[in-house]
């Protein structure tokens, strides 16, 4: 019994020292922190929790916690807008951390149109964008923070200024002009008509991107393109935060069209001319260096002194010409080849000019912007400067912006915010262009500059008939000022009334001032004074909006959620501009664009032109929620616009959304895997109001062209003055262009929203297209504006979001989306024509083919109806090619339809090519796109991220390949240089390039070969470091980042093609930047 009791004691013994030293490891203490999301804000309401124990606590409302923690334990911190983190305290007492925002949270606010919801309510289609998300890649436009996104297409634009079209869902109409296919833009609430430059990305909060009918009906007027609404930030409860970004960088031109190195030039010109001594041998039936009439008996006549016939001797080759006593070979040479003057001079001297280092440049770039923002009881406010200057990788392309921001929310009392949001942009657009091509064409041997190294006006001496240009030396006598100050304002008041209803307020005014004053001297050396002078043009734009919104936003119990959103909204646009061209000016024009008034009459003209026009709308808008399971919106719009025609001003847009969170469902057992689960289908109808001319419904009367009529004054003199004429025909019922859609959604979420996203099919069809009519002509009218033809667009679209690694040390996220867009041309003009078999018989009847324009019944908008080019003739096929009227380097061009081929009395077939020969060979715009963004975040200080994005599946036609380089006699009068490519000779056959001025068959001469368009493209890639916060914190900085960018690495696309960068069809720009964030 005693052993037992003593074995007792022992074992007892080892377990008490067992939890003394269990205690020791895990000594209890108090830990503080802060957690606080990248921009150094405090984050309320954060779950803290201790791992492995029941232990947790809240944050408060500016980020602060304290946990009572053993010295090995680790902390879980979480929330539902933000990544989860696990923070070992490694015993220390205090901790600072920093939450990066969740791939997704279905509480995320979203902008909706006149007002917002959660992500969880959502029946439309629509996708945010988050620029915080993306700071590391420092974008520098609007543009830069929506390329990628699924369903937008984004142009290119290698400018200073960059920037780029915008579209959503494609095309849906055949006209481009007056913004057809663009997108409406909303900033802050209110329709914005100015250019997206005007948005400074550093000021951005979030894009909502409304892409389906029933989310941008609420719009209705221009929303038949899709609605984007950028929210500006606002200040957040806490201290006062001052933000400050310093960024430097370096453009520099990646992609273009390259020119011959010297040697290669040199190789080009004698081929050139050596094409002339190629044709088909009458004794050998090849075709050969086969000389005939002048140079028949002189072989080797352009080929240099060590490239000519075996059987040429070299005294041979130089008594071909009379030459100069002692004349260098390479003199002869060059002579033949059509060198003389100081291009001639500069070949035997070796001396060479890269015009390409005259165009382009390595571009300098500034970029700084502050902010200052902070929240308190009642007031809210964000003000922003910045600054930029950029100077583009072409030597005369140069952006200037100073941009100013100031929002103001303020809560008068309970029941009444008043708020303000300011917007001051004043930039510089002037650039003395440049003809690039031209600036390039000059030879290589020809003179940039004088012997002091000033710029010459032509680059080839007075032996040359043309010489070539110089722009740098134009730039002398030419001066600029030109671009835009604007300022747009939003106020905006909210009243809360009783049974949860609220009024809201928001009135938009905005003034835009434009200025343009070019002069170019007479002075310029041959000049003509009557074509030379000064313009000054200003033009004052005034827009104002309002919109006054009621909206009752009642819950009943804990399952049935509505809102109501009543809305009444009015727009008045007004314009005015005056120009001046001063022509002529005497005695000089030495003041330059400061001198108009003494411009000659008879060479000057002036231009007035003033524009009005006005819009209203109202609009209703129901959304109900059962249980956050079964969701419904519906809206109803009626819009009115003064440009249409007086019998139809109004339209009305209405739109239904249906969805259902079966993920919700009581019968769904499966959360733990599938997290979220919505499906949703929407039908809508929008309009575009998109027209160039507000009065183009009204008849317009017009100057007559040249014609006088003359009139006697009281004193009997005869006044001379021009007709008016109407060249417009007035249009009482032009109406709305509409867009009817149907959408449907699913969206999805597995592992917690650790893999998410949605997936969309929609259809559209627009009709009542707004389109130029061709008129008869004894109507005396050209056309008329008026509504025909509908077009279909459907596709397709998924946005994918995966965490793919989360832990302590590392996170790995990646986005990825895809989308597939087809438009097809339904009707046109709805003109009927004939349909007729091989014997001429009528068999039926189709709508009329619009063949001027290319758009084609059937077919996409962009679609390309052309000869197809099948390949090159060759050495060996001189008897085939004869057939064509054709020789071996010229292309072969399909010749699909034979019945009107003429059949020869000798047994010949003369090949006959027309429009019945062309066959639809692709499209023009890319039905594929897809992005792909990853991010890695090791040790949560140091970030790096790539996107990559692609357009997919569409052509080009190009005639580059036929070689014909002499346009205007350039290659036999003025040395030009081209773009390096490749071409056909005997020696070195291709199927891809002609031979040098080869031609199709009659008929069809000039047929453009097709090339693949389709690229990918690695758009971006950065690196940023935040410092470590005990190094920042003695500087009283709450962070302090680095970062590192570089925009356009690299594009892949089709081996073929060799026509510069595949998306511009011209050059492209790389921009390199360095950057460092401060917050105080």
């Amino acid at each position: 019994m005693e052993k037992h009791f003593k074995t007792m004691r022992r074992a007892n013994a080892w377990l008490l020292l067992l939890m003394l030293f269990s205690f020791c490891a895990y000594a209890q203490g108090p830990v503080t922190g802060k957690v606080t999301d990248s921009l150094g804000n405090g984050l309320p309401d954060v779950t803290v929790a201790v791992k492995g124990t029941s232990t947790s606590v809240k944050t408060d409302a500016k980020g602060a916690f304290s946990v009572m923690m053993g010295n090995g334990a680790i902390l879980k911190i979480s929330h539902v807008s933000f990544v989860s983190r696990e923070v070992a305290v490694n015993g220390n007492k205090s901790v600072f951390i920093i939450l990066q925002p969740a791939a997704t949270g279905l509480d995320d606010v979203v902008v909706v149109g006149y007002g917002t919801m959660k992500k969880k309510d959502l029946t439309g289609s629509i996708i945010q964008v988050r620029p915080d998300n993306i700071a590391n890649e420092n974008p520098k436009t609007v543009q830069d923070i929506l390329r990628g996104t699924p369903g937008l297409r984004v142009g290119y634009d290698p400018s200073a200024k960059g920037g780029g079209n915008l579209e959503i869902r494609g095309r849906r109409s055949v006209y481009d002009d007056g913004g057809h296919n663009n997108p409406l833009i909303v900033l802050d609430g209110m329709i914005f008509y100015g250019e997206l430059s005007e948005i400074n990305p550093d000021d951005i909060e979030q894009i909502d991107i409304l892409k389906d009918a029933s989310a941008a009906a609420v719009y209705g007027a221009k929303a038949a393109s899709g609605v984007i609404l950028i929210a500006t930030k606002k200040g957040k409860p806490g201290k006062p935060v001052i933000n400050m970004t310093m960024n430097y960088g370096a453009t520099t031109v990646a992609d273009y069209r390259k020119r011959f190195t010297p040697e290669a030039y040199l190789q080009h010109r004698q081929d050139w001319y050596t094409k002339n001594t190629y044709g088909v041998n009458p004794q050998t039936g090849a075709y050969e260096a086969y000389q005939t009439g002048t140079f028949a008996s002189k072989p080797g006549y352009f080929k240099k002194a060590d490239q000519f016939p075996d059987n040429v001797t070299l005294d041979q080759w130089r008594g071909y010409t009379v030459n100069q006593a002692n004349e260098s070979d390479q003199s002869i040479w060059a002579k033949r080849l059509g060198f003389t003057g100081n291009a001639l001079q500069n070949l035997l001297d070796g001396k060479t000019v890269n015009w390409a280092d005259h165009t382009f440049r390595t571009g300098i770039n500034t970029d700084f912007n502050a902010s200052v923002s902070g929240a308190g009881d009642r007031v809210n406010y964000y003000l922003s400067m910045g600054y930029l200057k950029n100077q583009g990788a072409v030597r005369s392309d140069n952006y200037r912006a100073v941009r100013s921001n100031l929002k103001v929310d303020a809560k008068v009392n309970k029941w009444l915010d008043l708020g303000a949001n300011v917007n001051f942009q004043d930039r510089s657009d002037g650039n003395v262009d440049i003809d690039m091509d031209q600036q390039m064409r000059n030879s290589p041997y020809a003179d940039y500059g004088d012997a002091s190294g000033n710029p010459v006006q032509y680059p080839l001496s007075s032996e040359y008939s043309q010489r070539g240009y110089n722009y740098d030396f134009q730039r002398q006598y030419l001066d600029l000022e030109k671009g835009y100050t604007v300022l747009n304002t939003i106020v905006n008041g909210k009243v809360k009334l009783p049974f949860n209803i609220t009024y809201s307020f928001n009135a938009s005014p905005r003034y835009q001032f434009f200025y343009d004053r070019y002069f170019m001297s007479a002075e310029l050396p041959g000049s003509d004074p009557k074509t030379r002078g000064a313009n000054r043009e200003q033009s004052k734009r005034f827009d104002w909006s309002l919109n006054n919104t009621i909206t009752w936003d009642q819950r009943f119990g804990k399952a049935h959620h509505i809102m109501v959103t009543l809305v009444q909204e009015a727009e008045d646009r007004k314009y005015w501009q005056d120009r001046i061209e001063a022509r002529n000016i005497l005695p000089s024009d030495a003041l330059g664009f400061h001198n108009t008034k003494n411009g000659s009459k008879e060479n000057s003209t002036y231009l007035t032109n003033d524009a009005h026009q006005s819009a209203d709308a109202l609009l209703g808008r129901l959304f109900y929620s059962y249980d956050n399971r079964y969701m419904l919106t519906t809206s109803i719009r009626r819009d009115g616009y003064s440009a249409f025609g007086t019998s139809n001003p109004y339209a009305v847009f209405p739109s239904l959304a249906l969805a259902w969170t079966f993920t919700n469902e009581k019968f769904f057992k499966w959360n733990d895997v599938m997290s979220n689960g919505k499906l949703r289908v929407s039908y809508g109808k929008n309009g575009n109001r998109s027209l160039n001319d507000p009065y183009v419904a009204l008849s317009n009367l017009s100057e007559g062209a040249g014609k006088m009529q003359g009139y006697l004054n009281s004193a009997g003199q005869l006044l001379l003055y021009r007709y008016l004429y109407a060249d417009r025909l007035a249009n009482p019922n032009l109406q709305w262009e509409k867009t009817t859609a149907w959408n449907v959604g699913f969206d999805f979420g597995f592992l917690n929203n650790r893999i998410n996203g949605s997936i969309e099919y929609y259809t559209m069809q627009t009709h009542d297209m707004i389109m130029r009519q061709l008129l008869p002509s004894f109507t005396g009218f050209a056309s008329i504006t008026t509504n025909l033809g509908q077009v279909n667009n459907n596709g397709m679209e998924l946005a994918l979001n995966t965490v793919n690694i989360r832990n302590a040390k590392f996170q790995w996220n990646t986005t990825f989306g895809l989308s597939y867009n087809r438009n097809r041309i339904v009707h046109l003009y709805y003109d009927r024509t004939d349909v007729v078999d091989a014997n001429g018989n009528v068999i039926g009847s189709k709508e009329k083919d619009d063949i001027t324009n290319k758009w084609f019944i059937g077919k996409s908008i962009g679609a390309i109806w052309d000869y197809r080019v099948t390949g090159i003739w060759q050495a060996n096929e001189v008897k085939e090619a004869a057939e064509y009227g054709q020789s071996p380097g010229d292309p072969k061009v399909a010749n699909n339809y034979t019945a009107d081929d003429v059949k020869n009395a000798n047994g010949t077939v003369t090949h006959v090519y027309n429009d019945k020969d062309k066959e639809f060979l692709g499209e023009t715009s890319p039905p594929w796109h897809w992005s792909l963004r990853n991010e890695f975040v090791l040790f949560n200080d140091l970030s790096v991220s790539f996107n990559i994005y692609s357009y997919l599946g569409y052509k080009g036609l190009f005639d580059d390949y036929l070689n014909t380089d002499d346009v205007g006699g350039r290659m036999t009068y003025a040395l030009q240089d081209v773009p390096a490519k490749e071409y056909w000779t005997p020696e070195h056959p291709t199927s891809k390039y002609g031979r040098i001025e080869a031609k199709g068959p009659t008929g069809a001469s000039g047929a453009q070969m097709l090339y693949n368009r389709s690229f990918v493209r690695l758009d971006n890639f950065s690196v940023g470091y935040t410092l470590p916060k005990k190094w920042t914190s003695k500087l009283t900085l709450n962070r302090v980042k680095v970062y590192g960018t570089m925009r356009n690495v690299r594009a892949w696309w089709s081996k073929d093609w060799k026509y510069g960068d595949a998306e511009t069809w011209d050059w492209a720009s790389r921009v390199y930047n360095l950057g460092v964030n401060l917050i105080f």
